[in-house]
């Protein structure tokens, strides 16, 4: 796989981002995976899972999102894309493990059999990441394990790196510190700002992260919950 000699030399319309492990034949599910989401945000990246689905690449169904602001997009794209959603407000929880603990029993409700944090802005405990233990997977914007954390598109343009991107990784109570399942790199270039870089690796998200939903579901699928084909 070439290598970037200078990014500086590279111009934005000659974009060279690239996902690994490469994207390929999709796995196929039978029944499909039973997802739920977490998301805080605008949901642009529950929403490419939803189309992934829709568009026959990604065998699952989106079985509940599940927010804790009760103003996000995500929200309202759940809304439209006729999706149960629920408000799990984390300002009416005492502690993390409260808030969890509520997160486990809606998912159980759903009968949720692995769930996918898309933007979801909290830390979450032992309590949430045992009831799913290797079946709960975050989506951060970095190559990790470089900018763990907040804001590390921020972190990356001060640490002057001419590659960035974002990964899709097992949860452990350690934060962003799981294995990774898969990575897509965006170069940096000289007039990026924080919006444009977010905005390009942001692209790069709603790619990745369906493509290692399905590849983290081969593994969900041998521990022998049901059958997987070819």
């Amino acid at each position: 796989m070439p290598a970037f000699v200078d990014t500086s030399q590279v111009h934005e319309e000659e974009s060279t981002e690239f996902i690994v492990p490469a994207l390929g034949s999709w796995p196929r599910f039978t029944p499909p995976l039973r997802i739920g989401v977490m998301a805080s945000g605008s949901g642009s990246n529950f929403e490419a899972l939803y189309k992934a689905t829709t568009q026959g690449r990604l065998d699952a169904s989106l079985r509940l999102l599940i927010v804790n602001n009760p103003n996000c997009g995500a929200k309202e794209r759940a809304a439209r894309l006729q999706i149960p959603c629920q408000l799990i407000d984390h300002r009416l929880h005492s502690t993390r493990e409260s808030l969890d603990h509520a997160l486990v029993s809606a998912f159980r409700a759903a009968d949720v059999e692995a769930v996918v944090m898309a933007g979801w802005m909290r830390i979450v405990t032992p309590t949430l990441i045992d009831a799913y233990p290797g079946r709960l997977i975050n989506l951060h914007p970095s190559l990790l394990p470089s900018f763990k954390g907040l804001d590390a598109v921020g972190q990356a343009l001060a640490a002057g790196v001419r590659i960035s991107g974002c990964s899709v990784h097992h949860v452990q109570a350690d934060v962003d510190s799981g294995t990774v399942i898969a990575q897509a790199a965006v170069p940096v270039y000289a007039s990026d700002d924080k919006n444009a870089l977010s905005r390009r690796i942001q692209s790069q998200e709603h790619r990745l992260l369906p493509w290692a939903t399905a590849l983290a579901g081969l593994r969900w699928r041998d521990e022998g919950d049901a059958d997987v084909q070819g």
